[in-house]
């Protein structure tokens, strides 16, 4: 006897082996749940703490605390603009120089036929990338300062230089910047196809036309998010230019730590939040230039 089979049951199987099989999604966000308590511990609850304290002002005399945006006021008014304007300064300026320095010492690094070279100058930028604070201070100190090794010896001092200066403090900025840059830019330098060189040369393009139309356009968005975290690194730094300058140069960092100490004035541990409210909103504003140049970027390089 012949088993008759219908149409709706012969397709059954079908659909069934058709139809992917869904995966539990609780499995992920148990996987990814001591990751999000990580980031709320020590990110989200600073800033809330920062937040609340930029905004509330505490009674000297009686203790108590009430909400206001005098804080915020007066980060924005004298020494503090002037010191906050005077960060903004030396972080661009620092910044643009070392992408400027950088592009090319990574181009070179990618371009070169020898492995051991490029890893030699990545590893060498991995550690001098992180190198700063007092030890670096102190080297440059030892070497460029008043009686350091290389003044006295070239005599400087004569000629005009001055470690303890705006111009002092961006070259001691650029030793940790320039191998920042060339870690940041040499993954982008590496998705420039060959093709698109060999194409403009091709149609009679010279090098410098083949950087200006073809090279630059598609890193421009990865330059703009090396010059982004260039400006964050030279933005928050501190122990470096306080073992350096004191409060020679007003920055914004050595701002808010002699309020937090009452070096200046007491009871202005409030008035530090509210300026670092002011440097978390700036960095938020050069990050919202990078995030949509950085999608196009990616369709090209990826």
């Amino acid at each position: 006897m012949t088993a008759v089979v219908t149409e709706a049951e012969a397709d059954t199987p079908l659909v069934a082996a058709a139809s992917p099989k869904r995966r539990p999604r609780a499995g992920g966000w148990l996987a990814v749940l001591p990751l999000l308590a990580f980031v709320a511990v020590a990110f989200g609850l600073p800033a809330l703490a920062m937040l609340n304290g930029a905004f509330t002002v505490k009674d000297q005399s009686t203790g108590a605390t009430s909400y206001t945006t005098a804080n915020m006021t007066a980060s924005v008014q004298g020494a503090y603009l002037t010191a906050m304007l005077g960060s903004v300064k030396l972080s661009a300026v620092s910044a643009g120089l070392a992408a400027v320095l950088g592009l090319p010492l990574a181009q070179a690094v990618v371009t070169s036929r020898f492995p051991a070279l490029r890893e030699a100058v990545l590893t060498a930028s991995g550690v001098l990338a992180n190198f700063g604070g007092v030890p670096l201070a102190f080297a440059f100190v030892a070497t460029l300062g008043n009686s350091g090794v290389l003044t006295r010896q070239l005599g400087l001092t004569d000629k005009g230089w001055d470690l303890y200066s705006f111009w002092g403090l961006v070259i001691v900025y650029l030793y940790f910047l320039i191998p920042l840059m060339v870690l940041t830019i040499t993954p982008a330098l590496d998705g420039l196809r060959v093709q698109w060189r060999e194409a403009a040369q091709n149609n009679g393009a010279t090098g410098l036309q083949y950087w200006l139309h073809v090279a630059l356009p598609v890193l421009a968005p990865s330059l703009l998010g090396g010059l982004v975290l260039l400006f964050g690194s030279a933005f928050a730094a501190y122990a470096t230019a306080a073992a350096m300058v004191g409060s020679s140069i007003p920055l914004v960092t050595l701002q808010i730590a002699d309020a937090i100490s009452g070096n200046v004035l007491v009871g202005q541990e409030n008035v530090a939040l509210a300026l670092s409210l002011d440097m978390v909103l700036i960095a938020g504003l050069v990050m919202a230039v990078y995030l949509p140049l950085q999608r196009r970027s990616a369709r090209w390089l990826a």
